[in-house]
């Protein structure tokens, strides 16, 4: 968790009927006024329905306990999961792992240098000593040196903040400010989220009103297009999207160090096998044999049979999710589901839209290891202690960009469907907080992971569990964003893979000082006015596109000049139509524009990007006019 250690409940430490109507206790992490006006009447139902379920089929635990880790273990499987093994002394599968100290911030690094003199303060306690001592590669001191005496003895003035922070923030009162519900802010991606938290220490954090009903009181943000416009996640290349879990991490990491608060993640636990093809299968098993029939297959089509079913005709049925379907109907559908699915020979217009809004919680529920998985469900949780809206809404960022991708396009598919039941409320009766509530218990508790729940505290982690799922609805498309910061950082990364950085300096920042002094070489030498540039587009033209690039060039100038060229070429102007047109819409083009090679893999642009920027960013890409895939095929 990122503070003490609140994990979800477990089904047999379920809170007593009482809980309902206690009154709040006091909070420990001093977040403001609780959400005293929004009932909690749903959430408690679905928790007793959770656990009359778990009763009536005796249901074991699919997960094994996750057992407390000794001094240092944690430090240790930190840095392996930060693809930063090389430190621990191990031969790690990437030779390059190093390389990414060449691209953290200073916080980021701060972050890593913590670790690693944690780890090996542990190892020298056990008189145990690793194949490869830090000390070996940064030379922090001699061998008798403790970690806090390099501390003390650093002159960098942000070790000291970061060391005094969490003695300060004790007694630091979050609630002085309350921000205005409804207002519309800035969400920077630019720089890194713990940097900005780090120039926050020396004022006062904001604290968004918790007396929230109206999920349009909720504040607006506003993320600003820069000059490199705004990616998505699934505008990168796989390849570039398997290093920013790492980099997220990292800088999670780092802005709970700058908070102060504990990362803490559970152990990934061993899977139970199960002999059903649908309930209860993991979900990487669930989307390997999906492939098998309709391949590059992202979520487990029997969730998209659910919520197909649910858009169809439950949309606007009053108490959707909320209203409990027949538990034995429920059951009997699922064996019928196991049995059938797959064949096409179940019927979903003989079901009941009560009984499939409990098929698809039941679904998720029954994961083996929890959507938010098991690693993170703690540290998702525990996303509510941070008193800041703006900096829980980083975390969360961060969190999702973790998640593997199957759990990511999973939660992401089950999000937007929540968003549909949420736009008829007028109709279904289910407000923002209502379909939060409901699907809170759903997403957080797990029968198979341990859970101590201080007394007096089950209403306040329920609020806060509600919060967290209303946030993840309301703000998804900002959650589902990268960063401008990680993805230049993973620019860095692969420009770095081709230049080879001698990590012999004391400290990681005098490393950082020599990258970014390189950097501003570099920088020195991108003052081009215009360029002449060629854009291909194989697959609609032969020859390439010149394109002539100023400071107010964009993307969607560029593919405005494609099209006209296709007029000029004699394609058909039907077909010509068609390219600037998506399921009848202009909104959506049926043109993108892509980034390949350089120091990145393949990244779909921004039609708000300024490409000359982008040019002396990655002067060596080429860039390619491709077909929108999530649009039909017209050629």
């Amino acid at each position: 968790s990122l503070s003490s250690r609140h994990c979800p409940w477990k089904m047999n430490q379920l809170p007593p009927k009482s809980a309902v109507a206690s009154p709040v206790s006091e909070s420990t992490n001093s977040k403001g006024e609780a959400l005293d006006n929004l009932s909690m009447d749903s959430f408690w139902l679905e928790v007793e329905n959770i656990k009359q379920s778990a009763e009536a089929e005796q249901e074991e635990c699919s997960l094994a306990d996750v057992k407390t880790q000794e001094e240092g273990e944690a430090e240790a499987e930190w840095l392996q999961d930060a693809g930063l093994a090389e430190l621990l002394g191990e031969p790690a599968g990437d030779k390059d792992n190093l390389v990414l100290l060449s691209t953290l911030t200073r916080t980021q690094a701060a972050a890593v240098q913590r670790r690693l003199d944690t780890y090996s303060r542990s190892r020298r306690r056990r008189n145990k000593h690793p194949v490869r001592d830090v000390r070996d590669i940064f030379a922090a001191g001699s061998s008798q040196d403790t970690a806090a005496e390099k501390e003390e003895s650093s002159p960098d003035p942000l070790w000291h903040n970061l060391r005094t922070s969490n003695t300060q923030r004790k007694t630091q009162d979050y609630s002085c400010t309350v921000r205005n519900p409804g207002k519309e802010e800035v969400f920077n991606m630019d720089v890194a989220y713990s940097e900005q938290a780090a120039v926050l220490l020396k004022g006062s954090f904001l604290s968004e009103s918790r007396k929230l009903k109206d999920g349009n009181a909720l504040t607006r943000f506003k993320i600003p297009k820069g000059r490199l416009g705004v990616t998505r996640i699934g505008d990168l290349s796989a390849q570039d999207m398997k290093k920013i879990p790492t980099l997220a991490l990292i800088e999670l990491t780092a802005l709970c160090d700058i908070l102060g608060f504990e990362l803490k993640r559970n152990k990934a636990a061993k899977l139970k096998t199960t002999e059903k093809r649908l309930f209860g299968v993991p979900l990487n098993t669930l989307l390997e044999n999906d492939q098998k029939l309709l391949p590059n297959t992202k979520v487990p089509l029997l969730l998209q049979a659910l919520l197909s079913c649910l858009e169809k005709t439950g949309l606007e049925t009053e108490g959707i999710l909320r209203v409990s379907g027949s538990q034995t109907r429920i059951k009997s559908l699922e064996q019928k589901l196991e049995r059938d699915f797959y064949s096409g020979l179940f019927r979903w217009d003989d079901v009941h839209q009560n009984d499939v809004s409990g098929l698809l919680k039941r679904f998720i529920r029954e994961l083996p290891a929890p959507l938010l998985t098991a690693e993170y469900l703690p540290a998702f949780a525990a996303v509510q202690n941070i008193p800041d809206l703006k900096q829980r809404l980083q975390a969360l960022n961060l969190l999702i960009l973790i998640l593997p991708e199957s759990n990511r396009n999973t939660l992401k598919a089950l999000l937007e469907f929540l968003s549909k039941v949420v736009a008829r409320e007028k109709n279904n009766k289910m407000n923002l907080w209502n379909v939060s509530t409901v699907m809170a218990p759903n997403l957080f508790m797990h029968k198979g992971l341990p859970s101590k729940i201080p007394e007096g505290k089950e209403k306040q982690l329920a609020e806060g569990a509600a919060d967290v799922v209303r946030m993840m609805i309301h703000y998804q498309d900002l959650l589902w964003t990268v960063s401008s910061f990680l993805v230049a950082q993973v620019r860095k990364l692969n420009e770095s893979n081709s230049r080879r950085y001698q990590f012999c300096d004391k400290r990681i920042k005098n490393l950082l000082r020599k990258i970014h002094a390189d950097k501003d070489k570099v920088e020195k030498n991108q003052g081009e006015p215009s360029k002449v540039v060629k854009v291909h587009a194989s697959l609609l033209l032969k020859d390439s596109l010149e394109v002539h690039l100023n400071n107010a060039t964009r993307v969607a100038d560029v593919l405005r000049q494609f099209q006209k060229n296709l007029c000029q070429n004699g394609w058909n102007i039907v077909n010509t139509v068609n390219l600037l047109k998506c399921n009848n819409s202009t909104e959506c083009t049926n043109l993108l524009l892509y980034e390949v090679g350089g120091n990145i893999g393949e990244h779909c642009l921004d039609p708000d990007t300024y490409l000359l920027d982008l040019y002396h960013i990655n002067p060596h890409a080429e860039w390619i006019i491709k077909q929108n895939p999530s649009c039909p095929r017209m050629f």
